[in-house]
């Protein structure tokens, strides 16, 4: 890499990433103009709970919610979203977090939408209720999640339904908002990979969410560890106060009205469960930028160029024997990705893989049992795209 700050043998160690805006291989990428800002916000200092006003003000306006917060992924967003629906504004029961006995601590969630992730709302100390079978996921029945399966489950601990936001979940959500206004508790949801397209910004809340949680270091483009959660005020300002600086005199202490306007706040907590949660100001001037970008971007017309791009690396794949690329649509709004599979009896899919890695060449590996192999050049610029084909060649050959 020619003129690059970065020392040698931390440059040496880039790759190609076709795989998509994976944690594992470093997310987005971020812009010229991002990148900028970043810079700059590095070189200066801020008030961060002022910062965080004014970027709740921004996300406020972009999602439809009361509030937002700048969180460091959206893995921090649930944790702080668990720790706000537990402890709410009682500065006893932030201090006590994740110890939560003798406090209303469980959070409803249908079988159908548990995943890994889920841990994050446990890190707060929150306990997970399953509800729900998966007869219709699993071809056992034609029945899917029933409201009354999730109303049974509800006690006087529960404190919220939290739902994974997907194209298999997305049915139950309306019906999931309805139980939970009913009975008086929060819905949860976590839509960390649901941008595109952009009118999900909105849609979760308008669904009837309290908090909804978004990762900045895919589709929007922000720096990998930055993420937003956004939702009901009182909320939000449980959340901030358990994730911002407190080591501060109560007296001292300007209570911004982004957060707290209309709140009352008896007690002034100490450091809360997501002081290591705590998003730099380089973060959160960059995930705004980033922001304003994805919101003003042309998205046909981005779609249309992966698209050329994709058209253009399978028609280099052609000649390859065992080798059949085709293009995949995404969702609305979602870019197109090539699915690429190969004939094992001539080139075993996951030697193939090694030499793409020793290559410096990622691809994404979902459906490798399949014997097919994803690019998604989400993270790839255009002038790696020779490299990226070559890299393909070279792996797939015979």
């Amino acid at each position: 890499m020619t003129n690059s700050a970065l020392p040698p043998d931390l440059a040496a160690t880039r790759i190609i990433n076709a795989a998509g805006t994976l944690t594992r291989l470093s997310g987005a990428r971020v812009s010229p103009r991002v990148a900028a800002a970043m810079a700059e916000a590095a070189g200066q200092s801020f008030d961060m709970w002022t910062l965080q006003a004014a970027a709740s003000e921004r996300l406020a306006a972009a999602t439809g919610a009361e509030a937002g917060l700048v969180t460091t992924g959206a893995s921090a967003g649930l944790t702080l979203a668990a720790a706000a629906v537990i402890a709410g504004m009682d500065a006893g029961h932030m201090d006590r977090l994740p110890t939560t006995t003798g406090m209303p601590h469980e959070i409803i969630i249908p079988r159908t939408h548990r995943n890994a992730y889920d841990r994050a709302l446990r890190v707060a100390g929150a306990k997970i209720i399953d509800v729900g079978v998966a007869d219709r996921e699993t071809g056992a029945g034609i029945r899917g999640l029933e409201a009354w399966e999730v109303e049974a489950a509800i006690g006087p601990m529960t404190v919220a339904i939290a739902a994974s936001a997907s194209n298999a979940t997305e049915r139950d959500l309306p019906m999931l908002a309805d139980v939970a206004g009913r009975n008086g508790l929060k819905l949860i949801v976590d839509a960390a990979a649901q941008l595109p397209p952009r009118e999900n910004l909105k849609r979760f809340i308008a669904l009837g969410a309290s908090l909804v949680v978004f990762s900045g270091g895919k589709a929007i483009g922000g720096p990998q560890a930055s993420g937003l959660l956004v939702g009901e005020r009182a909320l939000i300002a449980s959340a901030a106060l358990q994730m911002l600086d407190m080591d501060v005199r109560p007296e001292a202490f300007a209570f911004p009205p982004a957060f707290f306007a209309r709140l009352d706040v008896c007690a002034v907590p100490r450091h809360g469960l997501g002081r290591g949660f705590k998003a730099s100001k380089e973060a959160i001037v960059g995930l705004l930028v980033a922001l304003d970008e994805f919101l003003a971007a042309d998205g046909d017309a981005n779609v249309a160029q992966i698209s050329s791009r994709i058209t253009r690396i399978a028609a280099g794949l052609t000649s390859i024997g065992g080798v059949i690329a085709t293009t995949v649509p995404g969702r609305p709004g979602a870019l197109p990705r090539l699915e690429i599979a190969v004939d094992p009896a001539i080139c075993p899919i996951r030697p193939a893989i090694a030499r793409l890695a020793s290559n410096g060449v990622h691809v994404a590996e979902g459906r490798i049992a399949d014997g097919i192999l994803i690019v998604d050049l989400i993270a790839v610029t255009e002038d790696d795209d020779a490299h990226l084909l070559d890299a393909l060649r070279a792996a797939l050959k015979p």
